[in-house]
């Protein structure tokens, strides 16, 4: 696995590299080519806490975690726990759901019309839409941990946005 780690106000040493190395070799066996995956790792400092955010981007999904503790190792020790789980978790059904679908590229960009002195777009992504259902949608999201997913509804024949609500349960809007 290539890993690709920096930190947010926090100097990563070579103990602290080779740590997270170690650890993340773990997640090997449950990649079929990990030489060719990689990982990125931030590391940030809140108060005394440190956050260890982990996202390991693959062709059919991603993975990501993020855990914090007061000392670097247990947070490590922490967010890889979290992503084995996921990875055991899901590893049947994203087998059954991922095969031999292609992506589809997209650029979400806003309009340039609405300009506003005090808001600002500090971040801009393109991402590959891969066309999934509402059930893979959910998945996936649940797996990047994200409050919302946008994804090709093949069900719809549309663009869909699935987000969880305040109730813990998730809507969907169809953009059609």
């Amino acid at each position: 696995m290539q890993i690709q780690i920096r930190g947010e106000k926090v100097d990563i040493t070579n103990a602290m590299k080779k740590y997270v190395n170690d650890k993340l070799a773990r997640l090997d066996k449950y990649f079929d080519n990990p030489e060719e995956i990689k990982c990125h790792i931030l590391v940030r400092l809140r108060d005394l806490e440190q956050i260890i955010e982990v996202t390991v981007p693959t062709k059919k999904f991603t993975l990501r975690a993020e855990e914090s503790h007061n000392d670097f190792y247990a947070a490590v020790d922490l967010v890889i726990d979290k992503l084995e789980r996921q990875i055991r978790k899901n590893k049947t059904r994203l087998n059954r759901k991922y095969k031999n679908v292609e992506p589809i590229e997209i650029n979400l960009e806003l309009d340039d019309d609405e300009e506003d002195d005090e808001v600002k777009i500090v971040k801009r992504k393109n991402m590959a839409m891969k066309p999934m259902d509402e059930e893979e949608a959910l998945l996936q999201s649940e797996l990047l941990n994200h409050d919302f997913f946008v994804f090709k509804n093949v069900d719809e024949e549309c663009v869909s946005v699935l987000y969880k609500r305040k109730d813990g349960n998730y809507g969907i809007i169809n953009v059609k």
